[in-house]
């Protein structure tokens, strides 16, 4: 951790043995921009996007019969699938129209709801 204090200290242009009279190199400072942003990239964007791929394939793969959790709590059994809107049933004789991008998980048949909730 020293190590990198210390270059740090370098690329800020305190340069060595107290030297704080010398500017930075131009090329130092572009250089740890460059780093920042791929760390930033790689630490926060990229995981980001992989997740929402995820999201998008389990909301396109929905088909009617399959067991539901939306972004409120609300579980039910799709029915019917349209273009944007799910039709799901939450009890007998109880249909609800609810968007496609409400959904946040398919259940499993043997996942117990328990579990779900703990989750």
């Amino acid at each position: 951790m020293n190590v990198i204090s210390s270059w740090m200290t370098i690329g800020m242009g305190g340069g060595l043995g107290g030297q704080g009279g010398q500017q930075s190199s131009p090329v130092m400072m572009i250089g740890w921009l460059v780093i920042m942003v791929g760390l930033f990239y790689f630490m926060m964007i990229r995981p980001q996007q992989r997740k929402e791929k995820e999201r998008r394939a389990l909301i396109a793969g929905i088909k009617s019969g399959d067991r539901v959790v939306f972004g409120g709590g609300l579980i039910g059994t799709v029915a019917n699938v349209k273009d944007t809107v799910l039709v799901i049933k939450v009890a007998d004789n109880m249909k609800l129209d609810v968007l496609r991008a409400s959904v946040t998980r398919v259940i499993q048949k043997d996942t117990d709801l328990a579990s779900v909730a703990k989750e």
